[in-house]
């Protein structure tokens, strides 16, 4: 079955296709590739990795070790946390010898980017059998953008704004890994249930509902978006007696998601939140998004009034300031779109799947948010970006495969692309520069790898201050410590910490805030003489000490205890 799936897969893509995706990869691959590894002034973080690759490398290096320890929050378990991704970087790292973060940031980025290009190539191509319609497909997912930048060229002469609208956009899939992951299976397992639908092969189906039912640990938003794609499909088979092979699928595919998730969920239900049109009220007030007061204003007003017409008419208005701003040139699927209406009788199978996708994408965060990030939901938004860049290739496609005139052509292709890329160009901007936003310097780099060496055991570290990292903004690379609550500790020690990286902490619904007052205490309360219970009540080991951030206090009096320090780092044993 595997050789037949890889012969399958290595047809039909062109010498422009493959250019196209080489140029993708290596393009989505910049904003990764310069993390994670060691200059003059220590390991540098460009943009989110200097937090949440952090809590990647993290988690793999718990799940190396054969547990499922919560490497942030000592003595308890992973939960309400999708860890595939985590998972495949674990075993490839015992596989290989390889470090975690050299295959988090320099070697599974390029290999995730191109196969996300190359099966979004071979799944439109199956669909449409259109080689252009394929090529600018693949184009709007590695290049799609929004409109912030022309937002932000108006207000500040500057390119940038890539969320000013709330989602992100194409660029920056890879510093999202299990979103990008969730792509790569998400248009892996749908190229082979048209090749199984067509052939009617049982391996094939097989193959398709294995991978989308483990969609569910890898990304829970893509796995959710794909069950309601599959419901939907397969009944829109069934009603016009296309047969029920896609409900098939989707049975199977329920069946796995709630075998793999339930083990791993506790509480889920408490940290999604109903509060309707949160997205579109903070877009209008928050400085850093789209930022238009008098309608935020105005929609405050007209819900405290109860003026229910003038309210509608405004939220519908940011609706789709919210919508259009974020799909930027993909506004060229709307044509298609519209044929798909005006013919809604003879909807295939795929096309229900789509709009159900994009539909749910953004639905689903118009109404519900998460408890203590309520962002988070937004990321279902992304697959709604992702397929209606399918979707405004094939419209492209189709526009170029009538267009008789090359220059023509040539027209419509230049105007879309220069439109297109500035979003990437703005983003890129930020990962480029020499110095990074964040970095561990190399006597911190010393000092964790002098610990990582060190037997097992709990670390207790000191609490992040968010004030002091606010004083240093103006002055990078920051040390992680005052960048944000991170899990870098414990990622580049391989060790549980007691209470780490916050954040993720309160996505993933634990109760931590007990232990704050508690390290709170320890560090910072010179009159506190319970210092040795604590440590022992809690089975702590090792105690971490970044010195600047403890000199403005009294010792600690562990001094008989210290076995390592250098001119920024002590550290304890217990």
């Amino acid at each position: 079955m595997l050789k037949r799936v890889l012969k399958l897969s290595f047809q039909e893509v062109n010498l422009s296709g493959i250019t196209l995706i080489l140029v993708g990869t290596f393009v989505w691959s910049l904003v990764m590739f310069k993390s994670g590894l060691t200059y003059s002034f220590g390991m540098g973080f460009w943009g989110p990795n200097a937090h949440d690759g952090v809590w990647h490398i993290a988690l793999a290096q718990s799940i190396s070790k054969g547990t499922w320890e919560m490497p942030i929050f000592a003595g308890e378990t992973i939960k309400n946390y999708h860890i595939g991704f985590d998972l495949l970087l674990a075993i490839l790292h015992k596989l290989t010898f390889i470090p975690i973060h050299t295959l988090y940031f320099q070697i599974l980025p390029p290999i995730l980017a191109f196969f996300i290009g190359y099966f979004v190539y071979k799944f439109t191509l199956s669909w449409t059998k259109s080689v252009r319609c394929a090529f600018w497909s693949a184009f709007f997912v590695y290049f799609g953008g929004g409109w912030g930048w022309i937002v932000t060229l108006l207000r500040n002469g500057e390119i940038n704004g890539e969320s000013l609208f709330w989602s992100q956009q194409s660029i920056s899939t890879l510093v999202n890994p299990p979103f990008a992951l969730s792509i790569l299976v998400m248009f892996a397992g749908l190229w082979i249930l048209v090749k199984a639908l067509r052939t009617k092969n049982k391996s094939f189906f097989a193959l398709t509902t294995l991978l989308f039912g483990i969609l569910i640990q890898i990304k829970v938003y893509a796995g959710i978006l794909v069950l309601a794609g599959l419901f939907a499909a397969g009944f829109w088979n069934m009603i016009r007696r296309k047969g029920i092979d896609v409900l098939k699928v989707f049975t199977g595919v329920a069946v796995l998601s709630i075998l793999l998730f339930s083990p791993a969920t506790g509480n889920v239900g408490k940290t999604i939140v109903f509060q309707p049109f949160w997205f579109l009220e903070q877009m209008m007030a928050t400085p850093d998004r789209f930022y238009w007061p008098k309608m935020a204003s105005a929609m405050a007003n007209y819900k405290l009034a109860g003026n229910w017409l003038k309210l509608i008419l405004a939220y519908g208005l940011a609706f789709l300031v919210f919508w259009y701003g974020n799909l930027g040139t993909r506004i060229v699927k709307e044509p298609y779109v519209f044929r798909w209406i005006k013919n809604w009788k003879v909807l295939t199978w795929i096309e229900v799947f789509s709009a159900t996708v994009i539909i749910t994408g953004v639905m689903i965060p118009m109404f519900f948010i998460q408890s203590g990030t309520p962002w988070n939901t937004i990321q279902f938004m992304y697959y709604s970006l992702i397929f209606s860049g399918i979707l405004a290739g094939i419209s492209l496609g189709d526009l170029l495969n009538k267009q008789n005139t090359t220059l023509l052509r040539s027209g419509v292709v230049i105007v879309l692309v220069l439109l297109t890329i500035p979003t990437t160009v703005g983003t890129l901007r930020h990962y480029l520069p020499s110095r990074p936003p964040a970095k561990i310097s190399i006597a911190e780099l010393e000092a964790l790898n002098f610990l990582s060496q060190q037997p097992e055991g709990i670390i207790l570290i000191q609490h992040f201050n968010k004030k002091l990292a606010d004083e240093a903004i103006d002055n990078p690379p920051r040390a992680l410590y005052l960048y944000e609550s991170t899990a870098y500790v414990s990622a580049f020690t391989g060790k549980q910490t007691y209470l780490e990286d916050q954040v993720n902490l309160e996505i993933t619904g634990y109760d931590w805030k007990g232990r704050r007052e508690e390290i709170e205490k320890f560090f910072t309360d010179p009159e506190y003489d319970g210092k040795f219970e604590l440590l022992e009540k809690r089975g702590i080991t090792y105690v971490y000490v970044i010195k600047s951030l403890q000199k403005e206090y009294k010792d600690l009096r562990l001094d008989p205890e210290k076995i390592f320090e250098n001119e920024e780092v002590a550290i304890y044993e217990i």
